[in-house]
């Protein structure tokens, strides 16, 4: 029972932290325009996405392009649009696994075989925790590095956006929730006492029972 709560609670954040990579992937904050300079009134914010790149006018109205090329892109950002696709199919595939060998389906017979595949599917979602944490944090080590570079002009510089502290979040959840499902064990329902049957009792040559076996 104990074991059945660990793998619904393991899969409920891990599926969180799926879609979390998904809304983190698909968002174009990543890099904001860095507000620094003593004149707080701008005409416009910067928005730089894996996907597009959007301005947002103080009126309110905003302008989205989607980068033209893959090539022309930064290496973190060539990065981070591999490695958040791929967590984000592993995510599938991991909610596939876990859901084969739960303890509330029956697509596997065998406990043992069941709590393996929990196991895999657990170590899935793991995997793709590190996935997504290997370039959201690429990706804010070079947001601060540029920050504090003297060379680069004020309106060149950038802040960490809502996709990264969205990413750091889905990695905390599947991280844990992976950890989890790897600890689920076979439910111990089937691995109780055997039961031990007493030996056929046999008629003697007359017909009738043997008084030794009422003793």
């Amino acid at each position: 029972m104990v074991s059945a709560g660990l793998e619904i609670l393991g899969l409920s954040m891990c599926v969180i932290g799926s879609l979390l990579v998904m809304m983190a992937c698909g968002l174009p904050m990543w890099k904001v325009t860095a507000f620094i300079e003593a004149n707080i009134v701008v005409a416009q914010t910067i928005w730089d996405g894996l996907w597009m790149t959007c301005v947002v006018q103080s009126t309110g109205q905003m302008q989205c392009k989607v980068h033209d090329s893959v090539l022309s892109l930064s290496h973190d950002l060539q990065a981070a649009r591999a490695l958040t696709v791929i967590a984000s199919v592993m995510g599938v595939l991991g909610l596939m696994v876990v859901i084969a060998g739960a303890q509330c389906t029956n697509c596997i017979r065998n406990e043992s075989i069941k709590a393996r595949v929990v196991n895999a599917g657990g170590a899935i979602y793991i995997i793709s925790g590190l996935f997504v944490l290997v370039p959201i944090c690429w990706m804010a080590n070079n947001i601060i590095t540029d920050f504090y570079n003297p060379q680069l002009l004020p309106s060149q510089k950038r802040e960490i956006g809502a996709a990264l502290y969205i990413g750091w979040a889905a990695v905390a959840l599947l991280l844990i929730g992976g950890s989890l499902l790897c600890c689920s064990c076979p439910s111990g329902g089937s691995s109780g006492y055997s039961v031990k049957y007493a030996p056929t009792k046999r008629a003697a040559q007359n017909g009738d029972y043997d008084k030794r076996n009422y003793v």
